[in-house]
């Protein structure tokens, strides 16, 4: 699970860990984020029972968010311990919920080296469009380059989701519509532009966007009313190639 913070990255694995206990197979959560206080469900493994962020900050004299950083460069040191955890459950499906500042994970060394060491038969990344902060074309496309930022940082496949469409009722259509068809965002851009300098930057974005294959229509999704589950667990079973 990949996303800003506040996107729905624990929501989404404590929905999917459900899902698939129902409905019969091993799937287990992991909980990478060292800083989180509360989460929506009872992670298998969980890395706060390694990491401390007060023990950090007295340790080594630091602010919450320096500490913050360095939990999450040891989250790496940790590796070694949090493997056996997770085979220990003989898991079909892990889902591993990721601290909520992107940037201390993902930019920072210690993303892509958790990502290229826990093996795993195949891999893929949700990345989780917050439609709470989707309101404007131009915040479409900036998630959008974020989103293809990480996936060149992580090097696997990633699904697009765009979550909170119950609290987005009149937005959801008008957001997967951007990201299905970029002519339609491209004049979306237009309107909404009023400097030119701003609408051609835009434009050069969204055009090197598409002709990079980055740009890919969204699933929406809800936690709410369970809008895009079956969707999104189709897609799994078609990249992990498990024909359910």
């Amino acid at each position: 699970m990949i996303g800003t913070a506040g996107s729905g990255k624990s929501l989404l694995t404590a929905t999917l860990t459900e899902w698939y206990k129902n409905n019969g197979i091993n799937c287990i959560s992991v909980n990478l984020d060292p800083g989180v206080t509360e989460l929506p469900y009872v992670a298998d493994v969980d890395i706060r029972d390694r990491i401390s962020l007060t023990d950090i900050m007295d340790t080594y004299k630091l602010g919450p968010n320096g500490a913050l950083i360095l939990a999450c460069d040891l989250i790496a040191t940790n590796l070694e311990s949090i493997i056996p955890d997770i085979e220990e459950h003989s898991p079909e499906y892990v889902i591993i919920d990721t601290p909520g500042q992107i940037e201390q994970f993902v930019y920072r060394n210690s993303g892509p080296y958790v990502v290229n060491n826990i093996k795993f038969d195949e891999r893929a990344s949700i990345f989780l469009f917050d439609g709470a902060i989707l309101s404007s074309p131009s915040n479409f496309l900036s998630i959008s380059l974020l989103s293809s930022s990480l996936q060149l940082r992580l090097g696997i496949t990633q699904i697009p989701v765009l979550t909170k469409c119950d609290l987005i009722e009149s937005k959801w259509k008008e957001i997967i519509s951007w990201s299905s068809n970029a002519s339609i965002l491209e004049e979306a851009l237009h309107k909404e532009k009023t400097s030119s300098m701003e609408y051609l930057l835009s434009k050069g974005i969204l055009q090197n966007l598409t002709k990079s294959g980055s740009a890919k229509e969204i699933i929406p999704y809800s936690a709410i009313t369970q809008q895009g589950l079956v969707e999104l667990e189709a897609i799994f079973s078609r990249i992990f190639g498990r024909d359910e």
